[in-house]
C-alpha cells in the first residue's frame, strides 16, 4: 500500500491528498484539529454490502462488546425510521440510533464561519453569492456491538435569508455539483472511510441548510439502513 501524502492549506489545517476518481459518486476527505468527544448508546447488527475502514476495530474499540439492545424489537425499517425522526427531533442523539439497533461510539464537531473553505464545486459559487453566516459540523460514530459500524455526517449551513437556505438546497441535492464538506472521518480514527454521496438528506430549517450523510465504516451495514440514518440524522437541531 502506498504511504498516505498529507499537505497543508494555506489556513495551517493539515490534510490527506487523495487522487480524484472519476464518475458519479461524490467523494470527500476533510481535515481539521477538532476535539474528540467518545460517547455511548444502546443497540444489534444489520447485514448489507462491505465498506471497511483502515483501523477501525482498533478506533472502535467499544464497537464489541455485544452490549447493544434493540430498542424496537421486532419493528421494520419503516416504523424505525419513523421513530427515529422522532427522537432526531428532540435532539436525543442515543435513543435516535438506539432505532436502529446501533449505539453511538464516538463524535466530533467544529464551529466555522468559512463556507468558502469548506464546500465545493457549484455550492461553492453559490456560497460566493449568498454568503453563509455560520457552519456547524458534526460527525458520529455509530456500532452495533458487533464490529459493524457507520459514520454519519451532519452539516448546517446558517444564512441571513430563508430563501438563501432554500436556494442552495436546490443547488446541494443535485448529485454532482458539489457539496458542505463533512469533517473527515480520521478524526475519529476511520482513516480509509470516504463519503460517497449516495447515502444523503437534506432540508431546510429556518435560515439553515441541514445535510446528513452516512457510509458504512467497518463490517457491514445494507444500503437501506445507510438512508434511513441519513434521513433521521438530517433532524437533529443545533447541535
Amino acid at each position: 500500500m502506498a504511504k498516505q501524502k498529507y499537505a497543508t492549506r494555506p489556513d495551517g489545517t493539515v490534510y490527506p491528498i487523495t487522487p480524484k476518481k472519476g464518475g458519479g459518486a461524490k467523494v470527500f476527505v476533510a481535515g481539521a484539529a477538532v476535539a474528540v468527544v467518545v460517547g455511548g448508546g444502546t443497540a444489534a447488527g444489520l447485514g448489507g454490502a462491505a465498506s471497511v475502514g483502515s483501523g477501525a476495530v482498533e478506533a472502535l474499540p467499544g464497537n464489541l462488546a455485544g452490549d447493544v439492545a434493540d430498542s424496537l424489537p421486532g419493528r421494520s425499517l419503516k416504523a424505525r425510521k419513523a421513530e427515529g425522526k422522532k427522537s432526531a427531533q428532540r435532539g436525543r442523539k442515543d435513543e435516535t440510533f438506539s432505532r436502529f439497533k446501533l449505539k453511538q461510539l464516538k463524535q466530533a464537531a467544529k464551529h466555522e464561519l468559512d463556507c468558502l473553505l469548506n464546500s465545493t464545486d457549484r455550492v461553492r459559487e453559490y456560497l460566493a453569492q449568498h454568503r453563509c453566516t455560520s457552519l456547524d459540523r458534526n460527525l458520529f460514530a455509530v456500532g452495533d456491538g458487533h464490529g459493524n459500524a457507520a459514520v454519519i455526517s451532519v452539516a448546517r449551513v446558517g444564512f441571513s435569508k430563508r430563501s438563501e437556505a432554500e436556494g442552495c438546497q436546490k443547488v446541494e441535492e443535485v448529485q454532482g455539483s458539489g457539496d458542505i464538506k463533512p469533517l473527515g472521518a480520521a478524526l475519529l480514527g476511520l482513516d480509509g472511510v470516504k463519503f460517497s454521496g449516495h447515502h444523503f438528506q437534506s432540508r431546510v430549517d429556518g435560515r439553515a441548510m441541514v445535510v446528513a450523510e452516512a457510509e458504512t465504516a467497518a463490517g457491514k451495514l445494507d444500503s437501506e439502513t445507510l438512508d434511513a440514518l441519513a434521513d433521521v440524522s438530517v433532524w437533529f437541531p443545533k447541535l
